[in-house]
């Protein structure tokens, strides 16, 4: 787990050592253990490394392979590098690491560009092949880590985050007005290529770019899920035994590939907890868990500590708990915004931030839930979408859409005004072939899209901003393809995630199970009133955002007059996610080193 960047250069130039060392300056929180950097004509590549998997200098990167002729920066884990490395033994291949990094190399050199269908994990990684001259990158299937881009006439450069890419002052930071549309209407998701700005793109998961040194381009998409049944059947138990196999391989993975302690956040929902009880099943013994919780609102608690304990009690686990202010939260907020690599509007962006820099003191490794209601249907809008009748797109924008398209046209300024640019996307994403039922369409553009640049990417960006690398067994890709055939019934019945309910059952306690369904709440960022209403008025009324000229005020106006009064269709604060979106441009944009 680490951050990656380069450069390639089309003009003749050699790249600027200058501008890499700002770039990894600006990913060293990702990776605090050692920073590398090796040169070959027109590219650059630099690296910052969290050692997780073989902590010896032999697995430094970038990584060269001078034999083979190839070099490697590369950021992620390979879950089956073991069972790679012994295949490609036996094909003749030397290795002089421990670590999943060279296997990504022999594998290349084996595989060339399908070399990614081989490999089970998270990662985004890039490789220069020496002789052809050319630059091979490549994102997981599911998106788990983050790949953005800069594409222009003289360059192509690559980084972990945007904030790496904008430590160069060419870099195009206008908005993007689809991406401005997406961001307010989408619940912050941009999804992938585009970003908020111009000039920076970001990889789509599942993806593959070659790029030769002329400057051209071959992309390739390997991998695509289905949401399609099975032709035989299979009843209840037969499909709660499958799932329960997949979910105890998914966890031991993510437990045996690593050197170091790994640790588990406990929210006290049923799937971190769930996550606890399958690490004990599968034999994993003093286990180490972290929790984190706010204080309470009149509407709301702050924390889940309650179920946390019950669970914590069962398994005897080296528990961690952590009560945090919301002063510190508020004093926080403008350090979390700046590891942002794009606004993040969901409330437990700043819960992770500060439960991150905690844990990150204990271990270098955690487990996280995230993952599991989109995968197994847990949302209270599923049900809801399913029972609405009318057209695909209709039935979804009516439980998720932030704003419809009237008032994303009374939010922003006329200049960024056009068409419907999200209801056409997601149209066109329900519309992809590969799906049998609504919740089928849903659940699929949830998992391969909304949830990429939402949860999953809050999750990598807060926890890397420690060195804490976060792993998401509910987003094996394995599990995520068996999960893709269940009947709808083992998805949204019983509440939701009907299937964990029954594999749960006796692992956990019943009042776990069956709780309400909590959404890890930083009620402050919710219900905003007090000094955090203060604070959001500071940032829409600054002369920055005046400037800007983004928003309109009277919207603005509108919403501090009574910011209680209007939340999104997910419960979000409205106010938040413009305040948010301002301060991320102020940090990241306008105020960069």
């Amino acid at each position: 787990m680490c951050g990656i960047c380069g450069e390639l250069r089309f003009d003749g130039s050699n790249p600027d050592l200058v501008l890499m060392k700002r770039a990894l300056d600006r990913l060293a929180r990702r990776g605090p253990d050692h920073e590398g950097v090796w040169a070959d004509g027109p590219i650059l590549l630099g690296h910052r490394r969290l050692s997780v998997i073989d902590l010896s200098d032999r697995s430094n990167q970038p990584m060269i392979d001078a034999d083979l002729g190839l070099a490697l920066v590369f950021n992620g884990a390979i879950y089956n590098y073991r069972e790679l490395r012994r295949d490609l033994l036996a094909k003749g291949y030397s290795f002089f690491s421990e670590g999943d990094s060279e296997v990504i190399l022999k594998a290349y050199a084996e595989w060339g560009e399908r070399c990614v269908e081989h490999l089970i994990g998270m990662f985004a990684f890039a490789i220069w092949h020496i002789r052809e001259r050319s630059l091979f990158l490549a994102r997981d299937r599911l998106g788990i880590k983050p790949l953005y881009y800069a594409q222009m006439p003289h360059a192509f450069r690559f980084a972990s985050n945007s904030q790496a890419l904008l430590a160069a002052t060419d870099i195009d930071t206008t908005i993007d007005p689809v991406a401005l549309h997406h961001q307010l209407t989408l619940h912050a998701v941009v999804p992938a290529p585009r970003t908020l700005l111009q000039g920076i793109r970001k990889l789509p998961p599942a993806t593959t770019l070659t790029i030769a040194a002329d400057g051209a381009q071959h992309s390739r998409v390997y991998w695509r899920l289905q949401a399609t049944r099975p032709t035989e059947s299979r009843n209840a138990a037969e499909w709660t035994e499958e799932i329960h196999a997949a979910l105890r391989l998914a966890v031991r993975r993510r437990l045996d590939i690593a050197d170091v302690p790994v640790g588990v956040l406990l929210s006290g929902g049923l799937d971190s907890s769930l996550l606890v009880a399958l690490l004990a099943e599968t034999g994993a013994h003093d286990l180490r868990t972290f929790s984190v919780g706010f204080e309470d609102q009149p509407e709301e608690k702050g924390s889940e500590f309650e179920y946390s304990d019950q669970v914590v009690a069962r398994y005897q686990t080296r528990h961690h708990q952590y009560l945090i202010p919301n002063d510190q939260v508020l004093n926080r907020l403008p350090e979390a915004v700046s590891c942002m690599a794009e606004p993040m509007v969901g409330q437990d962006a700043v819960a992770f931030f500060l439960l991150a820099e905690r844990v990150s003191q204990a271990v270098k490794v955690v487990q996280s839930g995230q993952g599991a209601d989109e995968v197994f249907g847990g949302y209270f809008w599923y049900p809801r979408m399913v029972a609405e009748t009318g057209d695909d797109l209709d039935r979804f924008r009516h439980h998720y859409f932030d704003r419809d398209h009237p008032e994303w046209l009374e939010t922003v300024a006329p200049a960024y005004h056009g068409s419907d640019h999200t209801a056409r996307l997601i149209a066109e994403r329900l519309a992809e072939p590969g799906a049998e039922e609504y919740l089928d369409k849903v659940l699929r553009l949830d998992v391969t899209s909304l949830i990429v640049d939402d949860p999953v990417k809050r999750v990598d960006n807060m926890t890397m901003a420690w060195g804490l690398e976060a792993r998401v067994p509910f987003l094996d890709h394995e599990l995520v393809e068996l999960a893709m055939q269940l009947p709808a019934e083992l998805k949204i019945g019983d509440g939701g995630k009907a299937v964990l309910k029954k594999i749960a059952r006796g692992l956990l306690p019943d009042s776990v199970i069956d709780r309400p369904k909590g959404y890890f709440p930083v009620p402050a960022l919710k219900f905003v009133r007090g000094q955090f209403l203060e604070f959001m008025q500071e940032i829409v009324t600054s002369r920055a955002c005046r400037e800007r000229g983004l928003f309109q005020r009277p919207y603005l106006e509108k919403l501090l007059a009574a910011p209680e009064m209007y939340m999104t269709r997910l419960l979000g604060s409205k106010l938040w996610h413009v305040a948010l979106l301002e301060l991320w441009l102020q940090i990241n944009v306008d105020h960069r080193p």
